[in-house]
């Protein structure tokens, strides 16, 4: 009995949470963004499973097998997937909350949405890696069975990061500056496990025994899983059997932030108290600081990979792509919901004549001054003799002086208030108009560019570019005064919206 009745909650939440994005005013919206985030995913899937095959290509007539190596550097694949959990995935904690009126015992909810977390289809997606380069590198060796046995053995893994994870998202729901305790854990095993003795790196050696374990269907090395992720699921479940009530009896806190005046700005006037603006929602906000992070976290991994490894040597087009992307990616995520925090306190903004003007320049230098991120970032590539000065130059301006100003239509358009400090997937952002524009901000560029090369080669092509984008660039008072009387024109349209989502 209680194993149906545990079968039948299941089967309800489950269908609850199919039905909680239903409950979203901007649900028409949302499910557009969902089609064209379908879309980014199954560039992800493509682009994982091509990775897959090069992994493969590159350690084929290495010294030890291609899936040694792979399986030998289980620490970095855990690692990257524990990071994007605190973008992805939320604590049972917070989904429980609306249950806890409903007579169903809470042990059996939590019991519930710990299984399900296990199941849930991220821990899957690794799969588009670990099946292409499987399939290459494991049944000559192991056959069929021994493939699955492979990709099992990671999945099972995934799945232990996921709880291991969960211990740690919700000990930093509390304590923050907790964080740095399991990073500096992975610091540790990195060193002490891979680099402090390169001769016999004992969790290298470690994880490639396991994972042969896995292989050869050893039956040690299912039940040390086990051994580990029993505690590991009591130990969570008793950390968010007590993060249950905490949530629900939690008072408002409201954080006290050390304040930074920013005196430099004051001669810039007006534009200079948006700036600050912009900077101080840049490190308090948590939507637009995971904006900040996420695209800085890629930038700086696209461009290690293609710096300081050959894995994108034999593709050209992905010089293009990685240098077109990072000078793009700070600024078409914050861009493509331009004016949307604005949503949350628009009304006064309209008390003073031109002061979104005002706004709109502030922004705009704002991004400007943020590509320096992606620029010293091309200084890795630049140094290896991967990418030219002019190339990075050319792509500079071209994103200040083209993309950006067609990014800064969003703002005639974009009508919905973002949730600034809601999880990124709950912010209540993105329409159909901002994906599509983000994607041809994103991919034209990248033809455009690829074009040219293949037309008149690098050089010519990163003064072409840098030329447009100079001719945008000065030209930014003329086109930002179109744009805020196009925004004048429709502003009791887009007050009516943003004051509807808030």
């Amino acid at each position: 009995m209680n194993l149906y009745r545990a079968y039948f909650l299941y089967k309800v939440l489950a269908h609850n949470q199919h039905l909680q994005s239903r409950r979203h005013p901007m649900f028409e919206k949302n499910m557009v963004m969902k089609l064209f985030g379908y879309v980014f995913i199954a560039f992800m899937a493509v682009y994982l499973s091509v990775l897959g095959v090069s992994c493969y290509t590159l350690f084929e007539h290495s010294s030890l097998e291609a899936f040694d190596w792979i399986d030998g550097g289980m620490i970095w694949f855990l690692l990257v997937d524990f990071l994007m959990r605190f973008v992805l995935q939320e604590t049972p904690a917070q989904n429980i909350k609306q249950y806890k009126l409903l007579n169903i015992p809470t042990g059996l909810m939590l019991h519930t949405f710990l299984f399900r977390m296990g199941l849930q289809p991220y821990n899957f997606f690794w799969a588009f890696f670990f099946v292409p380069f499987g399939v290459m590198a494991i049944p000559q060796f192991y056959g069929f069975v021994g493939f699955v046995g492979f990709i099992l053995g990671w999945w099972l893994m995934f799945i232990l990061n996921s709880y291991w994870y969960l211990f740690w998202r919700t000990l930093v729901n509390r304590n923050v500056p907790s964080i740095l305790i399991p990073l500096f854990i992975y610091v540790l095993l990195i060193y002490w496990g891979i680099f402090f003795d390169e001769h016999t790196p004992w969790l290298f050696q470690t994880t490639i025994r396991l994972m042969r374990g896995f292989c050869q269907w050893n039956i040690l090395c299912w039940i040390g899983f086990a051994v580990v992720v029993m505690p590991l699921y009591y130990v969570n479940y008793r950390l968010q059997y007590v993060a249950i009530y905490v949530e629900i009896a939690k008072a408002e806190v409201i954080q006290s932030f050390k304040t930074r005046n920013m005196v430099f700005l004051d001669k810039f006037g007006i534009i200079g108290e948006y700036l600050k603006l912009e900077i101080k929602s840049t490190l308090r906000n948590l939507v637009v600081r995971k904006q900040f992070l996420i695209g800085t976290g890629c930038m700086l991994m696209l461009c290690t990979l293609f710096s300081f490894s050959d894995l994108y040597d034999s593709f050209p087009f992905m010089r293009i792509f990685i240098c077109v992307y990072c000078f793009n990616c700070l600024g078409v995520m914050t861009l493509t919901t331009i004016m949307c925090p604005e949503g949350n306190y628009i009304d006064g903004l309209m008390v003073h004549k031109e002061t979104v003007l005002s706004l709109l320049k502030a922004k705009y230098y704002f991004q400007c001054l943020m590509l320096l991120v992606p620029f010293l970032f091309s200084l890795m590539p630049i140094m290896e003799g991967k990418m030219t000065w002019m190339t990075a130059v050319g792509c500079l301006f071209f994103t200040t002086g083209i993309v950006f100003p067609f990014m800064f239509q969003l703002a005639v358009y974009n009508d919905s208030t973002i949730h600034l400090n809601k999880k990124l997937t709950r912010s209540g952002r993105d329409t159909k108009v901002q994906m599509l524009m983000s994607g041809f901000a994103l991919f034209v560029p990248m033809l455009i560019m690829w074009l040219l090369v293949n037309l008149w080669g690098d050089d010519i092509t990163a003064i072409a570019m840098a030329s447009a984008g100079l001719v945008g660039t000065v030209s930014h008072p003329f086109w930002l005064k179109n744009l805020y009387q196009r925004f004048m024109q429709r502003r009791y349209q887009n007050m009516e919206g943003f004051r509807g989502s808030r």
